[in-house]
């Protein structure tokens, strides 16, 4: 057993993680969180899995803030994705691995990462991955989810202090070991806090990911067993990367250690250790923010132009001051505005919001516009389609009104953020309606 060791969350908290065998090739392993890091050894058949992968790679297990023998995590930074994402990163910055694989085990959030951190992934296998649980409103969008009285079925079982997960869904070939039930059971109970564990499902169960998948530019494996229920799901992510490898195996657990694991973890050192293509480095997945000071010109005419210059540099100064402090990147100024990237679109909210309220001592109000998708770069610049539908959005806005798109709202969907609904909009230069969501901070 090795040792448990801290990553620092830029002093938001620490994260417990384990870094197992000495092979040359880092794996960074996601999986639902059923279990402490702690107690992966208590169990024979997961040490038979760690002992297959160290064969052949460095394998990192971490406990997400929030379980385990992490940091508690404020809820108000209960954005699931998010902080999954920061948490991945901590613990590489620690480990000081500048690329790692990344090997999601039933959880969708690898795609999150290697889309918005490609230089920094390797490959991406997902085994069992959905990129969104709940059926669509219009069922022929996403036939392969659960419908809504299934899900509030599951987050409603939670709620009343069941477990995340249970063994007839994760492990079925194991539901009659009463031994390994034992194993389950106590690792469940001491990994998250029922009430963490409620708004955790809520998140996981609502969040949409679907739009990251075309993001996804690094060489991506996924693996399905064929017999589990939401095998279509997996098969859906499995579609929608481009030039993913598809594999099925049989079997219905969801937990790979559970039946026999050695078909799956062929198939994994296969394609890890191969000669995996190059990454493709020029497009990332990124949220987008555009600002835009309300009645500029009228302002300025009022004022004259050496107050409004002085009222412009400490307006600038302040929006500087708030990209850097929700590590935002900005990109360039659009006249009485700027234009900035984010890695994650909780932050970049959050930011918008700082900068509205940080700008009205000023005796100014800004419109801001959000939306999240995959970004070309060009040098320091950026561009790309999700680029134009931010700044249409934030044309939409209305004085001091943070706007956002579905996108947005769906990656951050169990978070404290609340979004009310604008309707449909036409955005100028975009096909089609989008739906639109004011941020409303709880």
């Amino acid at each position: 057993m090795p040792e448990t060791r801290y990553a620092n969350v830029e002093g938001r908290g620490r994260v417990a993680y384990q870094a197992v065998g000495d092979a040359p090739f880092d794996v960074l392993v996601i999986r639902s969180p059923v279990f402490p890091i702690d107690m992966m050894w208590e169990e024979p058949r997961v040490v038979r899995f760690l002992d297959r992968l160290s064969s052949f790679c460095r394998h990192i297990w971490f406990d997400a803030r929030g379980t385990g023998s992490s940091d508690w995590i404020p809820r108000e930074e209960g954005r699931l994705i998010e902080s999954f994402v920061d948490d991945m990163t901590a613990v590489m910055d620690d480990l000081g691995c500048e690329r790692v694989a990344i090997l999601g085990l039933n959880v969708p959030i690898g795609t999150a990462f290697a889309a918005t951190f490609p230089s920094r992934t390797t490959a991406l296998v997902l085994a069992d991955g959905s990129v969104r649980y709940r059926r669509s409103e219009d069922s022929d969008d996403y036939p392969e989810g659960w419908s809504d009285a299934e899900i509030a079925s599951r987050i409603e079982a939670v709620r009343s202090g069941g477990p995340a997960g249970t063994i007839e869904a994760m492990a079925p070939s194991l539901a009659d070991d009463e031994a390994f039930r034992q194993w389950f059971e106590r690792a469940t109970r001491l990994n998250c806090p029922p009430l963490d564990r409620v708004w955790r499902v809520e998140s996981a169960l609502n969040a949409d990911l679907r739009d990251v998948l075309k993001s996804i530019r690094v060489p991506a494996l996924v693996i399905t067993h064929r017999d589990r229920t939401s095998a279509a799901q997996s098969r859906y992510v499995a579609d929608h990367i481009d030039r993913a490898k598809h594999v099925e195996v049989a079997g219905a657990d969801t937990m790979p250690f559970a039946s026999d694991s050695l078909t799956l973890l062929d198939t994994v050192e296969e394609f890890l250790t191969g000669k995996l293509p190059p990454v493709q480095l020029d497009t990332v997945l990124a949220t987008v923010l555009f600002t835009d000071i309300v009645n500029s010109t009228g302002q300025a005419a009022e004022l004259g132009d050496r107050r409004w210059r002085e009222l412009l540099t400490r307006h600038d100064a302040l929006v500087e001051s708030e990209i850097s402090r929700f590590r935002g990147r900005r990109v360039k100024s659009t006249g009485d505005g700027v234009l900035a990237t984010f890695d994650g679109p909780g932050r970049a909210i959050r930011c918008a919001s700082a900068i509205r309220d940080g700008v009205q001592p000023l005796g100014l109000e800004i419109r801001a516009g959000l939306h999240s998708g995959e970004i070309e770069l060009h040098g320091d610049d950026v561009a790309g389609i999700a680029v134009h539908i931010g700044q249409r959005v934030a044309a939409q806005a209305r004085p001091n009104e943070v706007l956002v798109s579905r996108t947005v709202a769906d990656l951050l969907a169990g978070s404290d953020l609340v979004f009310r609904d604008e309707g449909e909009h036409e955005l100028k230069g975009v096909p089609g309606t989008w739906r639109l969501f004011q941020v409303e901070l709880a």
